[in-house]
């Protein structure tokens, strides 16, 4: 796990050697442990690195550059296949000096160029100089789990982990986008490609950009879409879900580094850990952070799914009211996100740090197989399966939306809804994701939409940004490509049963593993009370930050926001969400 920076000019101006130190500064949290970088300076081109040393800590020094110099890759995240290849490799006489998953990269790209990346089984960002085609590669992750943006200017393309890291190479500040924070509010995260700032924007998932002196090209390398379901009995379908989750934990257990697993007592951790007890001798390390308040305390069933699967346990209670973290989140964040269960996600990841450097997670399971209660609430309505298709789609949109497109332009000032008032965030950010899923069915359709903007945009972002903040790796054995394509082979039926039973194959699959009560426990989700402490004793404080922000100001009616304020404050409605997504912003704005 790193952090990776660099440039490219097609001009071949060089970018000063005090703006690339001060991009690796910004992303020393990311890799504490060291830093290299491949500078041509004739060339106009550098990539560089931060690196969180995991696996080969002796000799894993990024870039690895090519014998004959030319090539010089960096890449941020972990190959979990490594092993794999590296024997393939030099079964074929191929030499590796070390036993660096990042070596085995540079190796597979000599031999067969971009075709390398498909044979990767792993979460990864990764960036190419190569002089030989004079050009930079920056490739990234199926499903992005780790992030990168690109900044394009005047010929000059910058690259990086996080969003800090190019503004600290940009002559100015850029403008905000005002079409994002558009976006932002249908959302409550700003969903990729878009960012909060003009002209930055990410590598997309499963996607690749090349720079040459010409201009740029990009392509997209893999494509959940391409699954087709198919009809399977529970038997055959428990197995190969089984064998692919046991096999995709068993290859993340890979480190030189001392790793556990996050642990809530819910069923997607309690499998997570389970098979990781079958595969090492040791107890497994967990951790878990609990509240005082019992509505948000899950503690004492992390407890007893340590003590079924003999591992070695860490919990503590936090502080439930955490609103004094939350600038240091955005910090790290870089963009506004409205999502309150970052800030327990930080302070469990500060407690996993005290003990270890990586640790697995079940990200990506209540996408896969329908664990919110949002699909269940959404297809129990008479016409989920019957309107058609155009309306089936902006009907889901608008039940997961934040603000509706009504609500947005009156909360605008006036001359903000005329600037916005032709920018439709579901046209523009949803509807190409449904056309791509068109013949899954209903369910898959709308956890192929969670797929794409989702996790990319928030819920990978929250455990890589949280993790990587005190320097942890979290991996995510649900998001191996195996899994993922497995799932979308598998009818919607499967995982939201006719009677709203959420994860209903998956849940009866791993009983035997983790037992009943883990496996059928009731959903919790990780978060704070956020709506409370805005109605009561963080009303005051709420009412100053959005008081004091410009940008608040600048963009929103205050009549409205203060009539959310009121009415959420009395009781005589919920605006948790909005408040929060506006605090969020207020908040972000303070700090830019």
């Amino acid at each position: 796990m790193c952090g990776i920076f660099g440039y490219w000019d097609r001009g071949r101006r060089t970018l000063a050697p005090e703006a690339l130190a001060a991009m690796a500064r910004s992303l020393v949290h990311r890799g504490p442990d060291d830093e290299g970088i491949h500078h041509d300076t004739a060339r106009g081109v550098a990539v560089g690195n931060r690196r969180l040393s995991v696996i080969d800590l002796a000799h894993g020094h990024q870039p690895f550059v090519s014998d004959d110099g030319r090539i010089a890759l960096v890449q941020n995240g972990e190959i979990f296949n490594y092993v794999e290849l590296a024997a393939e490799l030099r079964a074929q006489g191929v030499r590796l000096d070390t036993q660096s998953d990042t070596e085995v990269l540079l190796r597979l790209y000599e031999r067969e160029g971009l075709a390398f990346v498909r044979r990767l089984n792993g979460m990864f960002a990764i960036a190419i100089d190569d002089a030989r085609e004079d050009a930079l590669l920056l490739v990234r992750d199926r499903i992005g789990v780790k992030p990168l943006y690109v900044a394009q200017q005047g010929g000059r393309v910058l690259f990086a982990s996080e969003i800090k890291a190019l503004l600290h190479a940009m002559p100015a500040q850029p403008d905000l986008d005002l079409e994002a924070i558009h976006h932002y509010l249908s959302f409550n995260y700003i969903p990729a490609p878009w960012t909060v700032w003009q002209g930055i924007r990410h590598v997309m998932p499963g996607c690749w950009m090349k720079f040459t002196r010409a201009g740029v090209e990009q392509g997209r390398w893999w494509n959940l879409a391409k699954q087709e379901e198919r009809e399977q009995d529970f038997a055959a379908w428990s197995e190969e879900f089984l064998a692919i989750l046991d096999d995709a934990t068993r290859i993340r257990l890979r480190s030189d580094v001392p790793w556990g697993a996050f642990l809530s007592g819910g069923v997607d951790s309690s499998s997570i850990v389970a098979l990781m007890a079958r595969h090492v001798k040791q107890p497994v390390r967990t951790f878990c952070i609990g509240f005082a308040d019992p509505r948000f305390d899950e503690s004492r069933y992390a407890a007893e799914a340590a003590q079924r699967f003999g591992c070695a346990h860490t919990s503590e209670i936090a502080e439930l009211n955490m609103l004094q973290r939350w600038p240091q989140v955005l910090y790290h964040l870089d963009q506004p996100h409205g999502d309150a269960s970052f800030m327990p996600t930080l302070r469990v990841s500060e407690l996993a740090a005290k003990h270890v450097k990586v640790v697995l997670t079940g990200d990506g399971g209540d996408e896969l197989f329908a664990g919110y209660e949002k699909y269940e609430e959404y297809f129990a309505r008479p016409d989920a399966f019957t309107q058609d298709a155009d309306a089936f789609q902006r009907s889901y949109f608008d039940a997961i939306s934040l603000f509706t497109p009504q609500a947005k332009h009156a909360l605008y000032r006036p001359g903000v809804a005329r600037r916005l008032r032709d920018v439709d965030s579901f046209s523009l950010a949803a509807r190409p994701w449904f056309e791509e899923a068109a013949h899954f069915d209903r369910i898959n359709q709308a956890l192929y939409l969670d797929m794409q903007l989702l996790l990319s945009g928030n819920n990978l972002v929250k455990p890589d940004r949280m993790g990587m903040a005190v320097s942890i790796e979290a991996r995510t054995p649900f998001l191996d490509w195996r899994m993922m394509e497995f799932a979308f082979r598998a009818p919607g039926r499967t995982k939201l049963s006719a009677e709203g039973d959420k994860k209903h194959w998956y849940k009866k699959a791993v009983t035997p593993l983790i037992g009943e009560d883990l496996a059928c426990r009731r959903k919790q989700m990780f978060t704070v009370p956020v709506g409370e402490w805005f109605r009561h004793e963080s009303h005051g404080w709420l009412r100053q930050v959005l008081a004091a922000s410009a940008l608040v100001q600048e963009l929103f009616a205050p009549e409205q926001v203060e009539r959310m304020l009121v009415q959420h404050r009395d009781g005589a409605a919920n605006f948790t969400r909005e408040l929060r997504a506006l605090a969020a912003l207020a908040l972000w704005d303070a700090q830019r």
